[in-house]
């Protein structure tokens, strides 16, 4: 991926709703009645109950579920002491990761202090509010004073991120790392770059492994830390060798294990290349490593590499940890987070690392396979089982050591609880935007004179998910892209209308005319066609100069589809191609069907329509569960609609009886499982969460999904077409330059399964 570039970061975090968290209300509002439960008279209730039994706060109040993300901006991410205010935006982002990893609410705290005593007492004063406390960005030697007597003085879950968390996930990559260097931990040797907060903290989670401290030579910016130093306090002294063996580089001779976490480029391929059989190496520092993957690999091949980068095998990403850390912790209402705790998380995240991967994980991530191995150390970010598998070890923990103060939950449904706390819209467009990135594909852009058009081409092209071809005046497109400061630099691009297209034109023109001649198409119409751009662009993905196309900015769905259908048409067998959407919302993402294409498909239509969902649905490893809605359940009212919704659900009960589906059923019903269970308790759909709603018209599906995105502000994705031969995609008339970027990745994705990677 490239680096992020300024204005796109600063966009982003401007863009809309100013910063990235915001408060909403978890309990009806809407009536006075609501008010004043919500506030006076009825909130004296709860104030009374909480006085007499102070745990009540956790029965009555969101503290259970709330952690704050505390910093004073001394050491932030690696850009130093820039202040609280600085500091806003990276403790915001952690609210964020805490959210959708782990349905924790995080409220960022900056504070203005950094005089130890006047920070504890701060903190202190504002615990009340929270059930757990994450500190962050704090410079050492200060966090670490900070961190134990605030774990000394308080009684609810605190960690320091930027030590413990470092610690927990390469603690668990070295246990597997060993393992297949067939290693014990008692008898490598470990070399040690840094000793700031989270070097310190990851030596001493490894001797809690069974390390040897005799075997550990630590480094700091000055050189080796050793007994005979004086100019090092008692944190660092406890990993002080008796050993003067020289430098970085004579200490690396016949070394184990190599853990980085310093600056970059600091170890040359010399250096890998003196370290013992199967060196271990895990070079951290971000966003450069200590070295470079490909010249570790170079210089060994028997090396097994972990870095801190998403683009390489064995991310030590924290976000493997904290989220499901504090949720295990806050579950059992833990006093603390303490050894055993942390020491759990590590065995379940190296655990889960040596079962099956789930395939959605694989897909993600563009993989043929993953197994544990050299280049699978450690889980990906991205699995779905890291919720219920961490978060319940550590729970566990808690309960056994004593510092929970509830009881451990049944484990079945504690699980099944976690997974239902994750909606699955934020794992499916990761995934998606994972695995679109791991293979890129040519998308031509038929509206490449459009401004949010080359914005997202840009960000495509950044994001390395797709190779960007622009359509249009070429000196139109060249000065928009100057006057609006875009890097397209290397981008294509192809006037139709231009002489230089002649010869496409007449080739595209000819294979245009053998298929439609019978259709009213004359030679002559059909090279004057390809002077439009949706033709043009549409003949470059029927025959092979590039992958996949979108377009529909700027003209509506019926002049945009039409080129595709004719040019590249439906797939073998396909007699009806539809429109989904993806309609993101916090229970997980919502399938419509069919919402673009068909005006008023009949119940043999709906059949069709209702397989080719299904199917896409699949291929994203999600089970569907459809609706066939209507006006009416089950007959209890007459009419076109209700009666081919309810013939669709027949015939497809026949024809397919393991696909969970139902209809005709209204809307509330199918989202409802417990009014659907007491109504219509026959019901296939009793017992299952309803993901997939197949619309009986295109009114009814479109008009369905655009009041959600208005009035209920979900995020839509979409419209995919499903069922053409190769990927051609058509976008919503004034979508967002974010909403063409989803359907980038959606594009390309498509492209993938349809085999389009042609040279």
């Amino acid at each position: 991926m490239e680096a992020i570039k300024k204005k796109d970061a600063l966009d982003y975090h401007e863009q809309g709703r100013k910063g990235k968290l915001e408060i909403i209300p978890t309990k009806p509002h809407s009536s006075q009645r609501d008010l004043a439960l919500a506030y006076s008279p009825g909130v004296a209730e709860p104030v009374l109950a909480i006085a007499n039994n102070p745990e009540d706060v956790y029965r009555y109040t969101a503290k259970g579920n709330l952690v704050a993300i505390i910093s004073n901006g001394t050491a932030i991410l690696g850009l130093g002491n820039l202040g609280p205010e600085a500091s806003k935006p990276v403790m915001e982002g952690k609210g964020m990761l805490f959210k959708i990893f782990a349905d924790i609410d995080g409220m960022d705290i900056e504070v203005d202090a950094t005089d130890v005593d006047e920070f504890v007492r701060t903190v202190k004063n504002i615990a009340p509010t929270f059930g757990g406390i994450n500190l962050e960005d704090i410079k050492a030697p200060e966090a670490f004073e900070i961190e134990e007597r605030l774990k000394a003085e308080l009684n609810i879950p605190i960690m320091h991120d930027d030590q413990h968390g470092t610690a927990i996930i390469s603690s668990a990559a070295l246990i597997n790392a060993l393992e297949l260097a067939e290693k014990q931990i008692g008898q490598v040797r470990i070399v040690v770059s840094g000793a700031g907060a989270a070097a310190l903290s990851c030596i001493d989670m490894m001797l809690q492994l069974g390390a040897r401290l005799e075997n550990i030579f630590m480094f700091d910016s000055k050189g080796l830390i050793t007994q005979e130093r004086q100019d090092i306090d008692h944190r660092k002294r406890r990993f002080a060798t008796a050993h003067n063996i020289g430098s970085l580089c004579d200490a690396m001779k016949g070394a184990d294990v190599f853990l980085g976490l310093s600056q970059g480029k600091l170890v040359s391929q010399e250096m890998i290349s003196s370290m013992a059989p199967n060196p271990i190496v895990f070079a951290l520092a971000n966003p450069e490593p200590e070295i470079a993957y490909q010249e570790a690999l170079d210089a060994r091949p028997d090396v097994i590499m972990a870095t801190g980068r998403s683009d390489h095998p064995n991310q030590v990403n924290n976000v493997l940890g904290f989220p499901f850390i504090f949720r295990g912790a806050l579950d059992v209402r833990a006093r603390c987070i303490n050894n055993e705790m942390k020491l759990a998380a590590v065995h379940a995240l190296a655990a889960l690392a040596k079962e099956s991967v789930p395939e959605e994980v694989v897909e993600a991530y563009n993989l043929q396979s993953l197994n544990f191995g050299r280049d699978y150390i450690i889980p990906k970010p991205l699995d779905p089982r890291l919720i219920h598998v961490v978060s319940t070890a550590v729970a566990k923990a808690a309960v056994e050591s004593g510092v929970a103060q509830l009881p451990m939950p049944n484990e079945e449904a504690y699980k099944n609880d976690l997974l239902k706390r994750i909606g699955r819209d934020n794992a499916l467009t990761r995934g998606i935007a994972e695995r679109a990135r791991k293979s890129p594909k040519r998308v031509v852009f038929a509206e490449g004179e459009n401004i949010k058009i080359l914005k997202a081409a840009e960000s495509a092209k950044d994001e390395g998910c797709a190779i960007p071809i622009l359509l249009g005046d070429v000196h139109r497109i060249q000065s928009l892209i100057k006057e609006w400061d875009i890097d397209l630099e290397g981008v294509a691009i192809f006037d139709p209308r231009d002489e230089s297209q002649d010869e496409n034109r007449d080739r595209f023109g000819k294979i245009y005319f053998e298929r439609r001649q019978r259709r009213g198409v004359t030679h002559a119409d059909a090279v004057r066609a390809m002077r439009e751009r949706n033709y043009f662009g549409a003949m470059m993905v029927e025959t092979g100069m590039a992958d996949a196309m979108i377009s529909g900015m700027t003209r509506n769905y019926a002049k945009v589809i039409r080129p595709g259908l004719q040019v590249i048409g439906p797939q073998e067998g396909v007699k009806k191609v539809c429109g989904m959407y993806i309609v993101q919302t916090l229970k997980g993402p919502l399938f419509f069907a069919d919402t673009t294409v068909n005006e008023n498909p009949t119940a043999e239509d709906i059949v069709e329509i209702t397989l080719r969902v299904t199917e896409a649905i699949s291929k994203m490893k999600i089970t569907p569960r459809v609706a066939l809605l209507s006006y009416a359940n089950f007959g209890s009212a007459k009419g076109a609609d209700p009666e081919k919704m309810a013939k669709a659900a027949a015939i497809l009960q026949k024809s397919h009886p393991n696909l969970i589906v139902d209809g005709e059923l209204q809307a509330n019903f199918a989202l409802n499982n417990e009014m659907l269970k007491e109504n219509f308790p026959f019901s296939k759909l009793v017992g299952q969460q309803v993901n997939t709603l197949i619309f009986p018209n295109l009114s009814a599906g479109n008009i369905a999904y655009k009041l959600l995105q208005e009035s209920a502000g979900c995020e839509v994705i979409g419209p995919v077409l499903l069922g053409m031969n190769h990927s051609y995609h058509i976008l919503q008339m004034g979508c967002s330059v974010r909403e063409i970027v989803n359907m980038i990745r959606i594009a390309v994705v498509d492209a993938q399964l349809k085999g389009t990677g042609r040279a």
